[in-house]
C-alpha cells in the first residue's frame, strides 16, 4: 500500500559538522561493501537491517535532540540513518559482477539499474522458452501424436509453467529478491535443505539444458547444414545412427571446450550478443507463419516418393519412378536398382516393390487442403517401422527378404505419449530467467510477472498454433520423418518457411549455440550462489572465482557435468532428464507459495495479488504428474538425489535460519498437535517416560555429570520428551549471561551425547524453588514429563552441598505429589558412556513392591540400545514368611509372558530374625549424628543473632571500641566434627543459652524403635541383593518414599545409603502409582 511521508528538517547547532561526517560515513560504508563484495569471500545477505550496530553511533546522535534515546542507538538506529540504508541498498548478488561491471569497479557511485519489463524480463524469457525443440521435435511430435493430444501435451506444459509463474510473482514480489532467481526463492520460503536440494537440482537442469542445445546444434550442423563435416561414416546398412551418435560426441566435446573458454573470457560478449539470438528466433518464427500464409496462396514444391503406403527416403535416389524414357528406350532408375538385383526389368525385386507402384504426392499441401482431418490422431509405432501413409493403398508382400537396406524412412526410437511429453517439456522452461536477472531491474517486483506472463502467454500461443498450423499444412508422413529424409534431407519446419528454408536452419542453428552459451553462463553462477551461501559443505570450494567474481571452478564443475549429457549424445534420451530437474524445481516454487499462504505469516504480503493457494496446489500436482508421465524411473532417481541432499544438508550443512515456512509449518503443526494432545495421562499402551532430568552444574557453568546424559539417551533412544533443566541460584538479571552460557554448554553436551530434547535453565533465589519450579512448569499442554531422572547426592553428608540432601529429599516428595515417577541414579559416574559395549552380564530388577510397572519396562527400554543390548535381564522378588515361593515364581513367569518380556525369574526368600546388634548399633550412630546436627545448627543461628544484636546495639551509641569487642566475642568458631564430652563442656561455658540438655541427651539416648525396624530391613535386604546382584551391570530397585514425618529426613538418606551400600551402578526407581506397562493388545 502507498505511503506518504513528510520530513521535517530539525535545525540544532553542529547541523553542517553533522551532515558532512554523515556523509563520509555513507561514503565510507559503500566502498567497504564494494571491497565485501568482490573476491572469494563468503557472501552475506546484503540487508539494511543486518548489522546496523556497526555504524559509527557517535556521529548520529552527538547533538541533543535525540538524549532521550542515546543509550539506544546502539541496537535501534534513528530513521534517518535507516532510510539511509534502504535508499543506498542493493540487491546484487555480491561477489557475482560480470567482466563489464569489472572495468568500472572503481566508481564511486552505484550504478542505478535500469531494465525495464520489455528488455529485463519479456525478452529474456522468450529467449529461453523459444528453442531447439520448436525447431527440430514439434513437427515430429504433431505427427506422431497427432494435433489433438500434440494439443494436449504442448497445453498441460504450458498450463505448469503458467500456474508456477503464478506463484513465482507472488514469492518475488514479497519483498527485495536478490539475484539468485529461483534458489534465493525456495531456500528463503523453504529452508535451507529444500533450498540446497531444489536449487542442485535446477543447477542440473540448467547444465544439461546446455547439453541438449550443444547436441541440438551439432544435429542441425551434420543433418541440414553440412552432412559432409561428420567424422565417422556408416560402413554397413543399419549403422547410420552408431556413427551419428559418435559424431555427436566428437563434436559436442569439441564445442563445450570451445564455449567454456568464451564463457571464462569474454562473458560480456555473450551477454550482448543474446539479443542477436533473440533476434534469430523472432526471425524463424515469423518466416513460419509467412510460409504458411503462402500455403494458402502459392503452396510450395516439396514432393515425397511412396512406395505403395511406405515412405522412402530421397538421399540415395533422384528418380521416383520404377521406369524412366530415355531415347525412346524405357529404363531402370536408380529406386530400381535398390530393390531388385539388377537394372534389367527380368531382374528379381523385392516382392512389395513388385506388387506396389511408385507414386508422388505434395509434402506441404498447404492450409486449405484438408491434410488437417488425417492428422488429428495418434500414430504411434515401434523402433524401426516404417513410417507409413494412412488411407493409401498398398499390397502386403513376403516379408521374408530384410528390410533393413532398403531406402525406407525408418523411426529411431519406440514412441508412445509419455515419451514425447518427456522430450516436449524443456521448450517451455526459461521461466525464471527474468527472476533470475532480478538484480539488474528497474523495479522487479512489477516487472517479473508482467514480463513472465506476457512471455509464457505469447510463447504458449506461438506453440499451440504452430501444433495447428503444422497438422493443417504438412503431410503426416513428412511430420514423423524426425530428419526430413524424405525431402531430401531438409529440416522439415524449414520446408514450411519462407521465404527460403535455410532461414529457418540459420535462425535455429544460432538460436542453439546462444542458448547453450547462456546455459553454460547462468548455471555456474547458480553453484556459485549456492556453495557461498555455506549450506552444502562439500560444494564451497565453488563459490571461489577470479578476483572479479567470475565462478571459475563452478565453470569448470559445468562443463564436466554437461560432457556426460554430451556423450550420452541423444537429443531424445537427454530432455527427459532435465525435464526432471525443471519440474522438481518449479514443484517447489509452487510449493513455497502454497505453504506461505496458508501459514497466513505476517511477512507474507506479496504485491502481486492474483494468486491463491489452490492454483500453487493444483502447479505442484501438476508437476508431480509430469514427472511421472515423462518417466517414472527418472522421477525416482531425481528424488532420490534431492532427497541424499536434504539429508546431507539436514546432517553436515551449516545452521541458516532465514524465516523459512518449512519452519512455521512445523510450528503450526506443532500447535495443531499439543492442542489435540489430550491433557491428561496416556493410555497405558502409550505410556513411555517423558523424562525431565536434572543436572548440577559447577562453577564455571559446566556439567558435573554427563554420563546422566549418556543414561538418558541410552533410555529413550530419540523416542518422546525430553527436557533438560538446571538451576542457577540468584536473580535473572544478575545471572542473564551466565544462564545463556548454562545453556550454551548443556546443548553442546546434549549434541555430543545425540541426546534430543530440549534445554531450561532456570533462575531462582534458591536450589529449591528452582527444582520445585521445573517440575511443576516444564513441558507444554499435553507434552509434559511424568517420570524425573536425577543423580544421587555423593557429598550430601556435607553441609557446604548445595544441592544437600533437604533438597533431595524434597525434591523426591514434590515428584510424588506431582504423580510423576522419579529415577535416582547412584554412582552415575561409573555408568557406560554410549560408545561402550556390554558384551555379557544382567540387568537385575529387584521387585520388592508394585508401583505400576516401572522396574520392568525401564529394563526392556535399555536393552533396545546398542549398549545394554547383550545383557539378560533377571527379576528377583522377595517371599515373606507367609509366602509360596513355588507359587509365586510360577506366577510371576506368567505374568511375564503374557508382558512379553524375557527375563529370569527367582524368589529371593528373606525369614524374619532378630535384629543383629550391629544394626541397633548403626541406627544409634545415625540418631546420634542427626541430633548433634541439629544442636550445631541451633547453637550457631543463636551466636549470629546474638553478634548481630550486639552489633547493631553498639553502632547506635556510636562506639567503635566496644563494636570490636563485641563482634570479636561473638564471632562463631569452626565447628568441628569430632566430639567429645570436654569439648560439649567448653562449648557450654562458652554459651550459656545453649540448650545444654540436649548435648547431654546425646550420648545418653536410645534408638527409635521404628528407625532400628527401617535399618533392620535396609541392612538385610543389601545383603540379599550383594548375594545375588554384586556383579550385575546394572540393578534396580524399589526406592522407598521418605517418611511422612519431616524429623526423620535425614535418616531417609541413611536408609537409602545403607540399602545401595556395595553396589556399582544402582537406579533407584520410584513409580508414580499408575499402571505403565499392561498385558493387553
Amino acid at each position: 500500500m502507498p505511503t506518504n511521508f513528510t520530513v521535517v528538517p530539525v535545525e540544532a547547532q553542529g547541523g553542517e559538522r553533522d551532515s558532512a561526517e554523515r556523509d563520509a560515513w555513507r561514503q565510507e560504508e559503500e566502498e567497504d561493501n564494494r571491497d565485501r563484495g568482490s573476491g572469494d569471500g563468503i557472501s552475506r545477505e546484503s540487508s539494511p537491517f543486518i548489522n546496523s550496530a556497526e555504524m559509527d553511533r557517535g556521529n548520529m546522535y552527538e547533538g541533543k535532540n535525540m538524549a532521550l534515546f542515546e543509550e539506544e542507538m546502539d541496537s535501534n538506529p534513528m530513521v534517518s540513518s535507516l532510510l539511509n540504508k534502504l535508499a543506498n541498498y542493493t540487491n546484487v548478488t555480491q561477489g557475482v559482477v560480470e567482466h563489464e561491471a569489472d572495468e568500472d569497479s572503481k566508481r564511486k557511485e552505484v550504478k542505478v539499474p535500469r531494465m525495464g519489463t520489455f528488455i529485463g524480463v519479456y525478452l529474456p524469457c522468450l529467449q529461453n522458452i523459444l528453442g531447439v525443440i520448436l525447431f527440430l521435435r514439434l513437427t515430429w511430435i504433431v505427427g506422431t501424436a497427432g494435433v489433438l493430444e500434440s494439443f494436449i501435451i504442448v497445453f498441460m506444459c504450458c498450463a505448469c509453467t503458467m500456474l508456477t509463474a503464478i506463484s513465482m510473482s507472488a514469492i518475488a514480489t514479497n519483498g527485495v529478491v536478490p539475484a539468485g532467481g529461483s534458489y534465493y526463492m525456495i531456500s528463503r520460503s523453504l529452508g535451507p535443505e529444500f533450498g540446497g536440494a531444489v536449487g542442485l537440482c535446477f543447477y542440473l537442469g540448467t547444465t544439461f539444458a546446455g547439453a541438449m542445445y550443444i547436441l541440438g546444434t551439432i544435429e542441425i550442423l551434420l543433418t541440414y547444414i553440412s552432412p559432409s563435416a561428420a567424422i565417422f561414416k556408416a560402413e554397413e546398412v543399419g549403422e547410420e545412427t552408431e556413427a551419428m551418435l559418435n559424431n555427436m560426441r566428437v563434436y559436442g566435446t569439441c564445442i563445450i571446450i570451445l564455449m567454456a573458454i568464451v564463457v571464462f573470457v569474454g562473458v560480456k560478449y555473450v551477454n550482448k550478443l543474446a539479443l542477436v539470438f533473440l533476434a534469430c528466433v523472432i526471425l524463424s518464427i515469423i518466416a513460419i507463419y509467412a510460409g504458411v500464409i503462402k500455403t494458402a496462396i502459392d503452396p510450395p514444391d516439396f514432393p515425397i516418393c511412396l512406395l505403395g503406403n511406405r515412405t522412402l527416403s530421397k538421399r540415395s535416389f533422384d528418380v521416383c519412378a520404377k521406369f524412366t524414357e530415355r531415347n525412346n528406350e524405357t529404363k531402370t532408375t536408380n529406386l530400381w536398382l535398390l530393390f531388385c538385383n539388377s537394372s534389367l526389368p527380368t531382374a528379381m525385386c523385392d516382392d512389395y516393390f513388385s506388387l506396389n507402384n511408385v507414386t508422388e504426392i505434395q509434402g506441404i499441401p498447404g492450409i486449405l487442403s484438408g491434410v488437417l482431418i488425417d492428422n488429428l490422431w495418434s500414430t504411434y509405432s515401434e523402433k524401426g517401422s516404417i513410417v507409413e501413409k494412412k488411407n493409401q493403398p498398398s499390397v502386403s508382400g513376403s516379408e521374408d527378404i530384410k528390410i533393413a537396406g532398403r531406402p525406407y524412412v525408418f523411426t529411431d526410437i519406440m514412441t508412445y505419449f509419455t515419451v514425447l511429453v518427456g522430450i516436449y517439456f524443456p521448450s517451455v522452461t526459461g521461466i525464471m530467467a527474468g527472476s533470475n536477472r532480478s538484480g539488474d531491474l528497474k523495479d522487479a517486483q512489477k516487472s517479473i510477472p508482467t514480463g513472465t506472463i506476457l512471455a509464457i502467454s505469447t510463447t504458449s500461443f506461438i506453440y499451440l498454433s504452430c501444433i495447428v498450423l503444422f497438422g493443417a499444412c504438412i503431410e503426416g508422413v513428412v511430420l514423423r520423418d524426425k530428419f526430413g529424409e524424405a525431402v531430401n534431407g531438409n529440416l522439415v519446419v524449414g520446408t514450411l518457411a519462407w521465404p527460403s528454408p535455410w532461414v529457418i536452419v540459420i535462425g535455429s542453428f544460432f538460436s542453439t549455440c546462444g542458448a547453450g552459451l547462456q546455459s553454460l553462463t547462468g548455471a555456474p553462477r547458480l553453484l556459485q550462489a549456492i556453495a557461498r551461501d555455506g549450506i552444502v559443505p562439500f560444494i564451497q570450494v565453488f563459490g571461489h572465482g577470479k578476483a572479479n567474481g567470475e565462478p571459475t571452478w563452478a565453470l569448470l564443475l559445468t562443463a564436466a557435468i554437461c560432457e556426460i549429457g554430451i556423450l550420452i549424445a541423444s537429443l531424445d534420451s537427454v530432455a527427459p532428464i532435465l525435464s526432471m530437474f525443471f519440474l522438481m524445481c518449479y514443484m517447489f516454487v509452487n510449493l513455497a507459495c502454497a505453504v506461505q499462504t496458508l501459514l497466513r505469516t505476517p511477512n507474507w504480503r506479496p504485491r502481486f495479488k492474483y494468486y491463491h493457494w489452490t492454483l500453487s496446489f493444483l502447479g505442484m500436482s501438476l508437476c508431480l504428474a509430469l514427472m511421472f508421465i515423462c518417466s517414472w524411473y527418472y522421477a525416482l532417481i531425481a528424488m532420490l538425489i534431492a532427497g541424499c541432499i536434504y539429508k546431507y544438508i539436514e546432517y553436515r550443512g551449516a545452521e541458516k535460519e532465514w524465516g523459512d515456512g518449512i519452519r512455521g509449518l512445523s510450528l503450526n503443526a506443532a500447535r495443531y498437535a499439543l492442542l489435540r494432545v489430550e491433557d491428561g495421562p496416556p493410555h497405558t499402551k502409550n505410556w513411555r517416560p517423558q523424562l525431565l532430568v536434572l543436572l548440577n552444574l559447577d562453577c564455571e557453568q559446566l556439567v558435573k555429570h554427563p554420563r546422566l546424559l549418556s543414561f538418558t539417551s541410552q533410555l529413550k533412544a530419540g523416542k518422546g520428551l525430553t527436557i533438560v533443566g538446571s538451576v542457577l541460584q540468584g536473580t535473572y538479571l544478575d545471572k542473564c549471561v551466565e544462564t545463556q552460557k548454562a545453556e550454551e554448554n548443556v546443548k553442546a553436551l546434549m549434541a555430543v551425547e545425540k541426546t534430543k530434547g530440549f534445554c531450561q535453565i532456570v533462575v531462582s533465589p534458591s536450589f529449591r524453588d528452582g527444582i520445585s519450579h521445573l517440575i511443576q512448569s516444564a513441558g507444554l499442554g499435553g507434552m509434559k514429563h511424568n517420570t524425573v531422572l536425577m543423580a544421587w547426592p555423593q557429598s550430601w553428608k556435607q553441609t557446604e552441598n548445595h544441592f544437600s540432601w533437604k533438597n533431595f529429599v524434597d525434591t523426591v516428595r514434590e515428584t510424588t505429589a506431582a504423580q510423576q515417577a522419579l529415577l535416582v541414579a547412584k554412582n552415575i559416574d561409573l555408568f557406560p558412556t554410549n560408545q561402550e559395549r556390554f558384551t555379557e552380564g544382567n540387568i537385575d530388577v529387584w521387585w520388592i513392591v508394585h508401583d505400576g510397572g516401572m522396574l520392568m519396562l525401564l529394563p526392556f527400554l535399555l536393552r533396545q540400545h546398542k549398549v545394554w543390548r547383550k545383557c539378560k535381564m533377571r527379576i528377583f522378588t522377595v517371599a515373606q514368611m507367609d509366602d509360596n515361593s513355588i507359587q509365586m515364581k510360577k506366577d510371576l513367569q506368567m505374568f511375564l509372558y503374557h508382558l512379553r518380556l524375557n527375563a529370569e525369574v527367582e524368589v529371593v526368600e528373606m525369614f524374619e530374625n532378630d535384629i543383629s546388634a550391629f544394626t541397633y548399633e548403626k541406627t544409634l550412630m545415625m540418631e546420634q549424628r542427626s541430633q548433634m546436627l541439629k544442636q550445631m545448627q541451633l547453637s550457631k543461628n543463636e551466636r549470629e543473632r546474638e553478634a548481630q544484636l550486639i552489633h547493631d546495639r553498639n553502632t547506635a551509641s556510636r562506639s567503635a571500641p566496644a563494636v570490636k569487642a563485641s563482634v570479636a566475642a561473638a564471632m562463631p568458631e569452626k565447628v568441628q566434627m569430632t566430639w567429645t564430652k570436654e569439648k560439649f563442656v567448653a562449648e557450654k561455658h562458652k554459651n550459656k543459652d545453649t540448650n545444654v540438655s540436649g548435648f547431654k541427651d546425646i550420648f545418653n539416648m536410645k534408638p527409635n524403635q521404628s528407625n532400628v525396624r527401617r535399618m533392620h530391613t535396609a541392612v538385610k535386604l543389601n545383603g540379599v541383593v550383594l548375594n545375588k546382584s554384586q556383579h550385575a551391570q546394572l540393578v534396580l530397585l524399589n526406592m522407598p518414599g521418605p517418611p511422612k514425618n519431616r524429623k526423620g529426613d535425614e535418616n531417609y538418606m541413611e536408609f537409602l545409603e545403607v540399602l545401595t551400600e556395595g553396589l556399582d551402578r544402582v537406579l533407584l526407581v520410584r513409580g508414580s502409582g499408575r499402571e505403565v506397562i499392561t498385558i493387553y493388545s
